[in-house]
């Protein structure tokens, strides 16, 4: 006699993924684990007294979204102080930090997220703005990238003989306030929250991710406590999401004497790869270009390319995944150098993060090698006419960033996440849909295989998640409307009704 189902889920409109046509009716899990998908008729013979049954009353059912790269903690610190995200200018973001700072009455006046590409003033939020804010109390301000802050004069002035001079940005001699890449990490460290406050950032971040219809999660993690909350989590089986942890290169030593491997880890929290940079980001002009920015500048290094090799073959070493940022041209190339010296980067995994700007060259080493390309489709966002890409690097160029339907065509493997910029797997789809360049533009079911089966791939789990079939684990989502029958513009608008994690409905939205 079989079994009964613990969960049934019905009257859906269930696509696998598996196939571009292949669509059911309902299926079945058990301990965690799909054991039937088909037609209402077969599955209803494994209702039993004590299984649940879901009916989505015709709405869509995917596998659960898989973010490929978040930060997790910065998530839950932009949902617990100022979401500066949420500014459409100066002014605004000003008022968000001083309504912060009525919340807060001591210490650190926090902000995060902003983007003055998408503001009319254009430009970064420098130290009088924050001294506004405040004039006793330290006030940073993150830009949503995380590659750039701006600091009051309090700030400033306390924490300035820390930071490297070249990161510390200057109108003639004096400091405006803003400071990239290693100078900011100096205000990340002095932000750093306890553990019991990182219980709470985390876990207000998990249920940002259910809220979105995200079931797990690539988080890229340094200097943090974030790793021992999710564990802690986890043993106490109030986790309800699969996190896999890439630890910044500063943790190597860690890892070796831990034994620490990739894939290592329960079912829910894992090792994955090992993070580095290479370049910074084209909000700060930083990413690393084999042709200028606008001004004449051509980037910066925040890995060299000797370093980065070092750790690259460490790494590999060890049997750990590579996880590299590298956002310009000429920081890609430098990557797809170090990976060339390792065994079997394809074997292995290697991935470049975010690889913004690619040359047909670059391309086809990535195709050549199996390179992972894990990018981030919301960051189209900046490809539009008159956007921060166009500002950067001008119209041409812009063409040649986020080209996800060549790297597809390419046969380069293709892995979805959002870099927390949001956090929302339909906004990223809308906007690889509604790419501007051809080479960018995706298909909703390619653009939902790159959030699922792809970013799956990227993290070894292909045989178990990121598609809907018998034998892999009943993490799903469901929405109240068809990606494929909204009009393209209208998919971010879509509404994740339920979101299912390991067979247990984590979040319901029914609204």
């Amino acid at each position: 006699m079989t079994d009964s189902a613990d969960l049934i889920v019905t009257n859906a409109e269930i696509h696998t993924l598996t196939d571009p046509d292949e669509r059911h009716e309902a299926l079945a899990v058990r301990d965690g684990e799909i054991v039937r998908v088909g037609r209402r008729y077969e599955i209803d013979f494994l209702e039993g007294i004590d299984t649940t049954v879901l009916d989505l009353d015709g709405r869509v059912l995917l596998p659960g979204f898989i973010d490929a790269h978040t930060h997790m903690e910065q998530l839950g610190r932009r949902l617990v102080h100022a979401d500066l995200s949420a500014a459409a200018s100066v002014e605004d973001a000003v008022a968000l930090l001083c309504e912060e700072r009525e919340r807060t009455p001591t210490g650190w006046v926090l902000g995060y997220g902003y983007d003055e590409s998408a503001w009319d003033e254009g430009r970064l939020l420098c130290r009088e703005d924050l001294d506004r804010v405040s004039e006793e109390r330290p006030v940073v301000a993150f830009r949503e990238d995380l590659h750039t802050g701006s600091l009051n004069s309090v700030a400033l002035d306390r924490y300035r003989s820390d930071m490297p001079v070249d990161d510390v940005q200057r109108s003639g001699s004096e400091p405006t306030g803003v400071v990239v890449e290693d100078a900011l990490a100096v205000i990340r460290q002095e932000t750093a929250p306890s553990s019991e406050r990182m219980h709470d950032l985390i876990t207000a971040a998990r249920d940002r991710a259910h809220e979105l219809g995200v079931t797990g999660v690539h988080d890229m993690v340094r200097l943090s406590t974030a790793p021992r909350v999710y564990r802690e989590l986890d043993l106490a089986d109030r986790l309800d999401l699969r996190v896999r942890i890439n630890y910044w290169s500063d943790h190597l030593d860690a890892l070796d004497e831990l034994g620490s491997v990739t894939n290592h880890g329960s079912k829910f929290v894992s090792v994955g790869g090992v993070k580095s940079y290479t370049d910074g980001s084209f909000g700060g002009r930083t990413a690393q270009l084999s042709e200028p920015y606008e001004n004449g500048d051509t980037g910066q290094w925040v890995t060299d390319p000797e370093r980065l090799h070092e750790i690259v073959t460490r790494a590999d070493d060890g049997d750990r995944q590579c996880c590299v940022h590298a956002i310009g041209d000429r920081a890609v190339e430098a990557v797809l150098d170090s990976y060339e010296e390792t065994d079997d980067p394809s074997g292995s995994r290697h991935r470049i993060e975010h690889a913004e700007l690619l040359s047909q060259a670059l391309l086809e080493r990535l195709a050549e090698m199996g390179v992972v390309a894990s990018a981030q489709p919301n960051f189209l966002k900046w490809a539009r006419e008159d956007g921060l890409y166009e500002d950067r690097i001008g119209r041409e160029r812009t063409r040649q960033t986020n080209q996800y339907r060549a790297l597809l065509d390419a046969g380069v493997p293709l892995a979805f996440g959002s870099d927390c910029m949001p956090l929302d797997p339909l906004f990223g789809v809308e906007q690889t849909v509604t790419a501007p360049a051809e080479q960018q533009r995706l298909t909703v079911t390619e653009a939902l295989r790159a959030y699922t089966a792809g970013a799956a791939y990227a993290g070894f789990d292909e045989h178990r998640l990121g598609t809907i079939e018998s034998g892999n684990r009943a993490d799903l989502v469901a929405l109240d409307q068809s990606p494929w029958d909204v009009a393209p513009d209208a998919i971010a608008a879509i509404t994740v009704t339920h979101t299912i994690v390991d067979g247990r409905i984590v979040y319901e939205n029914t609204e």
